[in-house]
């Protein structure tokens, strides 16, 4: 068999890190009994896969043979430690342990999040430790999705891990009993599964498909779990009507497109109608919770047949109900770019401006990047041209940075030609 060239490997490994890691990773925990056995185990299998497959060949099904390989390495350390493995925490159930009542889910992810969002952990370790271990992750595109320096992520998913060892956390789906105290997470875990791919914090590409992929497929499991929650169908709708427009945020040539430039025929409109039928249903039963509100928000630009059609009044309105349901900074920061698009670019900009003490935000390119934009309406140029330096400073993805400095040096074109 001919060598295959070392870049044809590492692209071949690279695509599987970013499809096939939270299964090989999942099926490694039930072998070696603990995370960071079970991580290192899956680490050593790719590591293989980089020495091997340039002679060897890339096997057709890389998934088993990445999951084959890591569960051998951990088989390994076990027997190698057979007087330690009996001590050992197990996250595993032996057979005929598990509990009655517990669903019967066919997806050994799954598990994984339920085991990462275990009530004893805190909500941010929650999120954080299954974005590293169930998305593969780096800490620091974790430490991104959360606006913290990545030392501080580090330590907190350390910490995650650790806690999951010393409390003897099972690796399992919870009991009927126990779901609705650990569901809200796991929501928030496949919300930002999806959220890291549908805009990519970091990379040459804007999105992730595996990623949005994934958090797609997990929402559905979740619907498929638990059928009659609304805030399950909520998440369901959410995505289906944010990731309907990913086929026009980019052109022919991989640059931005905005929501306003956006053909709306390349929408997908059976995912809208899906995404709608699902949030009608939700708003019909109770009082909407966070993710019903992000997707009425969701609806509300879907449905408008042009984006001068865009009722921006009423996305203010569910903003605000959002900001009382769910207050956080970034809420309140596109409830302030609601206002600048419903009321003119002067308000809007006054709203940003007086979040603008915020640390978090402080950090957040997306907010630098809206006063831009309103300075620039407003005919600031140098002041936009300022806050465009910081948003390009602040962001990592290729592609947004590109159109920031595009959106930049266009603005400073045209002041010049004013001038002239």
């Amino acid at each position: 068999m001919p060598e295959i060239a070392s870049s044809e490997v590492a692209a071949a490994v690279a695509d599987a890190h970013r499809r096939e890691w939270a299964f090989v990773l999942a099926a490694t925990v039930r072998v070696a009994g603990d995370l960071d056995s079970a991580e290192e185990a899956v680490q050593d299998a790719y590591a293989s896969a980089l020495a091997t497959w340039g002679s060897r060949g890339i096997p057709d099904n890389v998934g088993a043979w990445l999951t084959t390989t890591a569960r051998r390495r951990a088989l390994d350390v076990l027997r190698r430690n057979a007087t330690a493995r009996g001590a050992l925490p197990k996250l595993f159930e032996p057979l005929g342990e598990t509990d009655t009542d517990a669903p019967d889910v066919p997806d050994d992810r799954l598990r994984l999040i339920f085991t990462c969002c275990h009530p004893a952990l805190s909500r941010e370790a929650q999120v954080a430790l299954t974005l590293r271990l169930v998305c593969g992750l780096s800490t620091d595109d974790v430490a991104r999705a959360f606006l913290v320096a990545e030392p501080t992520m580090a330590a907190r998913i350390t910490r995650a891990k650790q806690k999951i060892t010393k409390a003897h956390i099972m690796y399992r789906i919870p009991s009927a009993t126990e779901l609705p105290e650990r569901l809200d997470a796991v929501l928030s875990v496949v919300h930002l599964v999806f959220t890291s791919g549908h805009s990519s914090p970091s990379g040459a590409n804007l999105m992730r498909r595996d990623l949005a992929e994934r958090g797609h497929e997990l929402a559905r499991l979740l619907r498929a779990l638990l059928p009659d929650s609304s805030e399950v169908a909520a998440l369901l709708a959410l995505i289906l009507l944010t990731d309907a427009r990913r086929d026009a945020r980019i052109d022919a040539t991989g640059r931005l497109v905005l929501l306003a430039d956006q053909d709306r025929a390349r929408w997908d409109h059976g995912a809208i109608g899906e995404g709608v039928a699902h949030l009608r249903d939700v708003l019909a039963k109770r009082n909407p919770s966070r993710f019903a509100l992000m997707a009425a928000i969701a609806a509300v630009h879907d449905e408008a047949r042009r984006w001068d059609d865009t009722d921006w009044h009423e996305i203010v309105g569910l903003y605000d109900l959002l900001l009382q349901t769910w207050p956080s900074p970034v809420v309140a920061m596109n409830r302030a770019i609601a206002v600048g698009f419903a009321v003119g670019p002067s308000e809007g900009l006054a709203e940003l401006d007086s979040l603008s003490t915020d640390p978090l935000l402080a950090r957040y390119g997306y907010f630098a990047a809206a006063r831009a934009d309103f300075l620039r309406r407003l005919g600031r140029t140098d002041d936009a041209r300022v806050a465009y330096d910081e948003a390009i400073i602040l962001t990592d993805n290729a592609v947004e940075r590109d159109f920031l400095v595009e959106a930049r040096d266009s603005s400073r074109r045209n002041r010049a030609a004013a001038s002239g």
